[in-house]
């Protein structure tokens, strides 16, 4: 069967699902419904009610941890459906430069050339420098990879670990379906496949520290909890601090099937602990050239990103958990005015 052709074609230059689980059908929703209501059926109504709203086809995991301390699912729609990650892959890119590091083969303060012709456009801040010729460490291209879905940054990943080596990192990992696609050039690949069911596995070990060391964990989860990160879906209505709670990674691309707008990520409770994962998949939407906030999958994501965030409970509801589940470091969002 013959895949949809990805407009990412510039970048190949670049669990928990058993069967698949499809969401039952919920009982219709108001709009007054969306204000009110708490649990997981009330989310399932909201979700519901959001992907009706927005339109196209979509694949979805979100799973909460209650106040026993359990993860539970409380949305699970075509979980192991296979689909083009765009740039949520980059999160899975980063975890094999990450799995290199660990294994003492690679450094985060070694340093590669910025090279003129491996700059690509879209998304990112290299392209804008206009000169280049810059040493740059991994530190910096990790940061700029997952901070601002920098696609140069793809490329310099690429050329300290190539892709099959990245494909071979993850299958070790135990993900079958996630991986990249390599091309003829060894260090340069499409961002390729995931699931729902996998990327949601990926970020629930990556909370909890058990995908990486901790170390690297920490690390990754600091980029991708950062205020200056991506803004316009799941974080759209939130204060600063709530939205250092929160770790993204969004990935927006179009292919033959229509658009395709993606939003994956962990909250965390006040405490700092892994509260609950969502791994949002909407495809064969329209609006393909819309990469903003009035996207409707967009906008959809950020009623939904309200709305669980809103669910978590307050760490006292979970204090037997709290022993146990490892926690990230929340330090509050401080303006610096130079000097």
């Amino acid at each position: 069967m013959s895949t949809p052709l990805s407009r990412r074609a510039a970048l190949g230059g670049l669990g928990l699902g058993a069967a698949a689980a499809t969401f039952a059908a919920a009982a219709p929703a108001s709009a007054a419904d969306d204000e009110r209501g708490s649990g997981p059926g009330h989310l399932r109504r909201v979700y519901e009610r959001q992907k009706t709203k927005a339109g196209g086809v979509w694949h979805s995991h979100v799973a909460a941890v209650n106040a026993a301390g359990v993860l539970e699912t409380v949305i699970a729609d075509d979980v192991d459906a296979i689909v083009d990650g765009y740039s949520v892959q980059k999160v899975a890119v980063a975890v094999a430069v990450m799995d290199k590091i660990d294994r003492g083969e690679l450094q985060l303060n070694q340093k590669l050339d910025l090279q003129a012709d491996i700059i690509l456009g879209g998304s990112g801040i290299y392209h804008l420098h206009t000169v280049w010729g810059d040493d740059i460490t991994v530190a910096n291209f990790l940061t700029a990879l997952l901070l601002v879905s920098d696609n140069t940054a793809v490329r310099m990943c690429g050329r300290v670990v190539p892709a099959l080596e990245i494909n071979q990192i993850l299958a070790a990992k135990g993900f079958v379906n996630t991986r990249v696609i390599p091309v003829a050039n060894p260090n340069r690949f499409f961002l390729g496949k995931t699931t729902p069911a996998e990327m949601h596995d990926l970020l629930w070990r990556l909370a909890n520290k058990t995908l990486l060391s901790a170390k690297s964990c920490d690390f990754l989860l600091s980029i991708m909890r950062w205020v200056n990160g991506y803004h316009d879906g799941i974080r759209r209505n939130m204060s600063s601090n709530e939205r250092s709670r929160v770790a993204i990674k969004y990935g927006a691309d179009f292919n033959t099937l229509g658009a395709g707008r993606h939003e994956v990520g962990i909250m965390f409770d006040s405490s700092g602990a892994p509260a609950l994962t969502f791994a949002f998949f909407a495809d064969s939407l329209d609006g393909l050239d819309n990469y903003g906030a009035t996207h409707p999958a967009v906008e959809a994501h950020a009623v939904l990103g309200r709305k669980l965030f809103d669910s978590i409970p307050a760490p006292v509801a979970q204090a037997a958990a709290r022993t146990t589940r490892p926690t990230v470091d929340l330090t509050p969002f401080r303006q610096v005015n130079g000097g």
